[in-house]
């Protein structure tokens, strides 16, 4: 079982997790333009903290500031985010591979208890999200820290981690996704644990391949815009 850190969070930390997660989960739009007040009075925060929480998202990438534009979230193009999986889908592969030569017993222990309380979380959401919060709790942040490769690991966690997770939350909610990226997530976890490599990068590979292909159906729909 999973226990959560137990941690001091600052007005700061609270504010910079509530428009995080707001970002994430689409509450405030790629390309949105954002005001300081706006934010103070829709999500209850004070000036002070919000500024601070908006420092951190910029830096992250999450938030872009222009001359005499204000603060916008990030957005990105339809080619820009196929082009950021396909990418994925290269480096993942590589890092599924080490992760499963590399990560404990008890890395991959803790690693299947994770998804078992990622299947709680889908099951309280009635089978219609699939949402991972980001760090230890992340399925992707974990395979990426168990590959024990520092210059994968911060090509995978850097900014394109966040801009990743702009989308991933969103992609989650197709009918029958989050039940089978789950499946998808147990699949390359056993192969971890069985340390077949070569198994665990073709898994992964595949998985977010099939998450590419979501993304341009979803595109050809038009149920995702730019």
């Amino acid at each position: 079982m999973l226990l959560s850190p137990v941690t001091s969070k600052t007005r700061a930390d609270e504010a910079f997790d509530r428009l995080q997660l707001a970002i994430v989960k689409g509450e405030l739009v790629p390309g949105e333009k954002i005001g300081e007040m706006e934010l103070c009075e829709r999500f209850q925060l004070t000036r002070g903290p919000l500024r601070e929480a908006l420092g951190r998202l910029e830096s992250r990438g999450l938030l872009v500031r222009r001359p005499h534009a204000g603060v916008k979230v990030v957005s990105i193009s339809a080619d820009e985010l196929i082009e950021l999986y396909q990418v994925r889908e290269i480096m993942e592969g590589l890092a599924a591979r080490q992760a499963a030569e590399r990560m404990t017993d008890q890395e991959i222990q803790e690693l299947l208890a994770m998804l078992d309380s990622h299947e709680q979380a889908i099951e309280q959401a009635g089978g219609q999200a699939y949402y991972q919060e980001e760090g230890d709790y992340d399925f992707h942040y974990r395979i990426a820290t168990g590959s024990r490769n520092t210059q994968l690991s911060r090509m995978l966690l850097g900014d394109l981690y966040y801009m990743v997770r702009l989308y991933r939350y969103r992609l989650s909610t197709s009918a029958g996704r989050p039940h089978k990226a789950l499946k998808e997530h147990r699949q390359i976890a056993e192969a971890i644990a069985a340390r077949d490599g070569e198994l665990a990068a073709f898994l992964m590979q595949r998985h977010i391949n099939a998450a590419r292909q979501n993304i341009e159906r979803k595109i050809q729909e038009g149920v995702l815009t730019f």
